[in-house]
């Protein structure tokens, strides 16, 4: 299954709110960054829905983004090499662990375009209980494995679930970076994530930094949806993704989460 990453320039209105870029970077901020990390052979695999099939399976105050009238869900395995926060090394052991997430893309009420996580799957229980606590993120401990540099062959069970996810993917090509418009840029070049507490539903939001994704094209082996399965999201007519995409690896900075600011309504004279 030999699937380009898509490069036909159109965007729908939906696809730009209010004057934001979808590279959303966090320009110069008196906070520093609380982990880093580098994020190694990542797969992108995206399904298009009528954002009817999704509404409702956002929390209050996040609204889909869309690209040319679509939303989209997207399952992404990878590998996370050498996690760490500031000021500190490597630890062997606990700092490299695979992650398979799910998500789709929204904006909150200012019109930030973002990422919400439905799922984070690693086969780390560390790793998964400090993004829980700190991040407020959906993590969950998964049976995984990956085999091969060049064609890899990628595997996640979460745990107490019997069926597995398998990925067998192979990059093809030079890569290049996405073109502001296209369908890629609107996936990929998103630099703000949102989350929300266990506790009490509060909106939080997160930022990231790395340089732009270099893309490659991907022939696909072998493809699965059960990720969107595990949590509950409609399932896409075919197994085929209608975009995928490779890339080889970027190192990453993370800032704290913050509390979501709900713009506040002008009152009445």
């Amino acid at each position: 299954m030999n699937i380009p990453a898509p490069t036909e320039a159109s965007h729908s209105p939906g696809s730009r709110l209010h004057g934001v870029s979808h590279r959303h970077v966090p320009g110069p901020s008196r906070r520093n960054p609380v982990l880093f990390q580098s994020w190694k052979n990542l797969l992108f695999l995206h399904w298009g829905y009528d954002p009817d099939a999704l509404a409702d399976h956002l929390p209050p105050g996040l609204t889909l983004d869309t690209h040319e009238g679509r939303a989209w869900l997207g399952i992404i395995p990878f590998q996370m090499r050498n996690v760490r926060p500031r000021g500190l090394p490597p630890v062997p052991g606990i700092s490299n662990f695979l992650e398979l997430n799910v998500r789709t893309y929204v904006h909150d009420q200012s019109g930030a375009p973002g990422v919400w996580f439905y799922s984070l799957d690693a086969n780390s229980r560390l790793a998964c209980g400090i993004a829980r606590s700190k991040f407020h993120l959906p993590y969950r401990n998964a049976i995984m494995c990956v085999e091969g540099s060049q064609r890899i062959s990628y595997t996640a069970r979460r745990r107490g679930v019997a069926d597995e996810a398998v990925y067998r993917y192979e990059g093809m090509g030079s890569s290049s970076r996405a073109t502001p418009g296209t369908l890629g840029h609107f996936l990929l070049e998103r630099y703000l994530l949102y989350a929300s507490k266990r506790e009490n539903g509060q909106l939080l939001s997160g930022r990231v930094y790395h340089r732009p994704y270099d893309l490659r094209q991907v022939n696909l082996e072998e493809c699965s949806t059960l990720p969107l399965e595990w949590n509950g999201l409609p399932l896409p007519p075919s197994s085929k993704p209608d975009h995928a995409c490779l890339v080889d690896g970027v190192d990453v900075s993370v800032f704290g989460l913050e509390p979501l600011q709900v713009p506040s309504c002008p009152r009445n004279p």
